[in-house]
């Protein structure tokens, strides 16, 4: 069982590595680790219940890696171009590492907004709001990672 724990804790530190490295899943490893640890004692000090909560929180976070740039964009009032350029320069951004994931939703949401022809102010306007939405997204990702580790050493030690 020794093998089993020295896992789940190796899972939950490359997961809080790759919170801010986009190569690895980090909050799919971090709960993943989560997941072993409940299932070594059969679930019994945390619940299944338990689990589906930090799964909750999990998938939240997953999302969020996906949509804050879209979204913060959004709120800047981009255009629907913008937008699109968003999601395809994030998705694009994974490839080249943390650097790509920051700057592609904004390269992208700067290329939307000048092919919707709106003036560069706008376009400039548009790519810092989704460069911040990132910058959110990870804090929050962490932030939402350590409220999992604690409900899950609540639920073990309690």
């Amino acid at each position: 069982m020794d093998w089993y724990w020295l896992l789940a804790a190796v899972l939950v530190i490359i997961g809080f590595i790759g919170l801010a490295l986009p190569i690895l899943p980090g909050i799919v490893l971090i709960f993943s680790g989560l997941l072993l640890g409940a299932w070594i004692d059969g679930f019994a000090r945390v619940s299944e219940v338990t689990i589906i909560i930090i799964a909750a929180i999990a998938l939240i976070a997953w999302l969020l890696d996906f949509f804050a740039s879209y979204i913060t964009a959004k709120k800047a009032r981009a255009s629907k171009l913008a937008l699109w350029g968003t999601l395809i320069g994030a998705v694009l951004g994974v490839f080249a590492g943390i650097v790509g994931l920051i700057i592609g939703p904004i390269i992208g949401a700067v290329v939307g907004e000048l092919i919707a022809m709106r003036n560069t102010g706008d376009a400039t306007r548009v790519g810092v709001a989704a460069g911040l939405g990132f910058i959110l997204a990870l804090a929050i990702k962490f932030i939402l990672s350590l409220l999992a580790i604690a409900i899950f050493a609540y639920a073990y030690f309690y």
